[in-house]
């Protein structure tokens, strides 16, 4: 039957979840960090996943599609609800499954923190402020012949040196995928364009919500028409530089 149901654009989704705790029958699911619709007659077309997502990643289409089985999709619900309960029980048991950015890890940093009491003078590299995605200025001035550092929040947690190695003579501004309710894509694109931007580096995390920084960076050069170089350095939740 030809019916009006949802459809998930991909490329615009930044991993977030929220839709999928919006449906209410389970229609959606989180897979290899994307939204999916698992199957069309867990849809009800009701779209109550549509306002609590950021991108813009969902929309209504009318095609040809199963119709909505209440039973299927209650089943299906009763499942979920079972997962979860079991999800906490393993959480509790010092098991976990799910999201990788949401798995608990404890580094023992003991050994090497066990140095000669040295005092280390350090100095922050940020050079302007605010640094938000979202309060920087799209025509701030020390945006043009900058070298541009876009990083999510995380990275300078999880990395010790990433002022000296990264930040210093860079502009940096830094934000997070999955907390701020905003595509960053448009306002990168705006900087980029609006101002001389010699470079472009990208610090994320390895989680799969990160990717939604790398993907709104990416776009943005390729909105802005511009040829800048670029790259993406990922690290891993322990500190690390990840190995490509």
């Amino acid at each position: 039957m030809i019916r009006k149901i949802i459809h998930i654009d991909e490329d615009k989704c930044n991993g977030c979840g929220a839709c999928a705790n919006a449906c209410h029958e389970g229609a959606i699911e989180m897979i290899n960090g994307k939204a999916k619709l698992i199957r069309d007659d867990y849809c009800d077309g009701m779209g109550d996943c549509l306002p609590e997502c950021p991108t813009g990643a969902i929309t209504f289409t009318e095609r040809e599609a199963a119709a909505y089985d209440e039973n299927a999709a209650a089943e299906n619900k009763k499942k979920k609800e079972y997962a979860k309960m079991e999800k906490k029980e393993n959480i509790r048991n010092n098991i976990y499954q799910g999201c990788p950015g949401h798995a608990l890890h404890i580094f023992d940093r003991d050994v090497q923190e066990s140095t000669p009491d040295v005092t280390v003078k350090t100095q922050s590299k940020l050079r302007q402020w605010p640094c938000q995605i979202k309060l920087v200025p799209i025509n701030a001035p020390y945006f043009n012949g900058a070298k541009l550092l876009i990083a999510a929040d995380c990275t300078a947690y999880a990395y010790a040196r990433v002022h000296e190695e990264f930040m210093k003579g860079k502009i940096t501004i830094i934000g997070c995928p999955k907390l701020d309710d905003v595509d960053y894509s448009e306002k990168l694109t705006q900087i980029i364009t609006a101002n001389d931007i010699k470079s472009v580096t990208v610090l994320r995390m390895e989680v799969p919500c990160c990717g939604g920084l790398e993907n709104a960076a990416v776009t943005a050069l390729k909105n802005s028409g511009k040829f800048i170089p670029w790259h993406v350095v990922t690290f891993t939740v322990d500190g690390k530089i990840k190995e490509d």
